[in-house]
């Protein structure tokens, strides 16, 4: 059985996540408004990451007896001023969603919650992944000056980006 305090700090994570991917459709939106679509298809790609990510969250809330609480998903920017601009939103959002993770292993760790906390190693990793892939775009935006040619380039890049789910328990 899940504790309380547990089941709470993982539906707030759910809702985080289900955030996230709210927050890179949008800026795939954007993107695919100012005629980028490989920008527009890695943040496409994100967005399901994310989803999988608070699917994992809430099929680990049930698996453990507790109940899944869904909240209001607040609204996301629309409007960014440049590709670097949104990406540097991205790896910040990253950060943030690193610290949410880290504060939830935190809290198994004090809980003596040892099955919480090793479901939580996959998410640990994963935001390395996140958060560096995040950031190689922002350093080839910076190397590039995100202009001309070179934006691009990268566009094309990023149009090759694909969802690729993780591999799953049998039954899920």
């Amino acid at each position: 059985m899940i504790k309380k305090s547990i089941e709470k700090a993982l539906n707030e994570q759910i809702n985080a996540e289900l955030y996230s991917s709210y927050l890179y459709l949008s800026m795939s939106s954007y993107f695919h408004s100012v005629n980028l679509p490989g920008f527009a298809n890695w943040m496409r790609t994100q967005a399901l990451e994310e989803l999988v990510h608070a699917d994992k969250l809430y099929n680990f809330v049930i698996e453990r007896g507790g109940r899944v609480i869904l909240a209001s998903i607040d609204a996301p920017p629309k409007e960014w001023n440049a590709p670097l601009d949104a990406f540097e939103g991205v790896y910040k959002h990253e950060q943030k969603v690193t610290s949410l993770i880290n504060n939830l292993v935190d809290l198994a760790i004090k809980e003596n919650d040892h099955a919480t906390n090793i479901f939580l190693q996959w998410f640990v990793t994963e935001q390395v992944e996140e958060e560096a892939s995040a950031d190689e775009v922002v350093q080839k935006l910076k190397l590039t000056g995100g202009q001309g040619n070179s934006l691009f380039m990268l566009d094309k890049e990023l149009s090759q980006r694909v969802f690729t789910p993780p591999a799953t328990k049998a039954g899920e």
